[in-house]
């Protein structure tokens, strides 16, 4: 006669509570850089960078509107002639060189188009970059342009026709120290001019990024961030522009 053994119950871990059985509880991959597969967020890190970039857009737009409010305050304000003992209005009305600042206005906008055909491409490219990764599959080869180096020569192109503006501006008898309305002409433009070599340094550094064997979502974040920087500097540079030119 055959036998029947005892079947022994199996009790799975309860994780709600009730009774009922729940599923088990999962573990992410601790901090909140990583998830759950052990590897690096970059969509978190892209948004804490963006939200870093925005806070030094704030802080770059009080600086250049203190300037403003000294070059306003400045352009009204009468000082005392000492052989009459008498207020008078010496701002002198500086003789801009319209025609290079346009051409240099010109350049920084078409450098503001590739920068952000830059940022599209690698975004592209980081999008297909978990496709790329399955065995098997192929996307076929993809064109890429050098979007960053054209920005690079172009920005550097900016800088020189900048030097060349104040070069000329020297050949006009506008220097620095001639009057209160050149001083502030070089200053607006010369801040302007040094924060844009910081754009172009992290331009530099996302080109080098490129060459090394990183992925290509760590290399978006300098491209995205830098583009952010590169379109604000180019809004920037228009508004100083207006100013000196309207206000001088």
């Amino acid at each position: 006669m055959a036998t029947l053994s005892p079947t022994a119950a199996i009790k799975y871990p309860q994780t709600g509570r009730g009774g009922g059985a729940g599923v088990p509880p999962t573990f992410s991959g601790g901090g909140g850089d990583r998830g759950d597969s052990n590897s690096p967020n970059y969509g978190e890190r892209l948004r804490r960078a963006r939200l870093g970039i925005t806070i030094a857009f704030v802080a770059i737009t009080m600086l250049f509107v203190s300037f403003t409010s000294a070059y306003i305050v400045r352009k009204g304000l009468p000082s005392l002639d000492v052989s009459t003992s008498t207020y008078v209005h010496e701002w002198i009305p500086v003789n801009l060189p319209f025609v290079l600042l346009a051409i240099n206005t010109l350049i920084l906008l078409v450098s503001s188009v590739t920068m952000e055909l830059a940022r599209r491409q690698i975004t592209r490219q980081a999008a297909l970059a978990p496709v790329k990764s399955i065995p098997g599959v192929s996307l076929g080869p993809e064109k890429h342009f050098p979007w960053l180096g054209i920005t690079v020569v172009l920005g550097l192109g900016f800088l020189i026709g900048q030097w060349e503006a104040w070069q000329e501006l020297a050949a006009r008898g506008f220097y620095l120290a001639t009057s209160a309305s050149s001083s502030f002409v070089y200053l607006l433009t010369g801040m302007h001019a040094a924060h844009l070599i910081g754009g172009i340094i992290a331009l530099l550094y996302a080109a080098v990024t490129s060459l090394r064997d990183r992925p290509v979502e760590a290399r978006r974040i300098v491209v995205d961030v830098t583009a952010w920087y590169w379109h604000f500097m180019a809004l920037l540079w228009i508004y100083i522009f207006g100013l000196i030119a309207i206000a001088r």
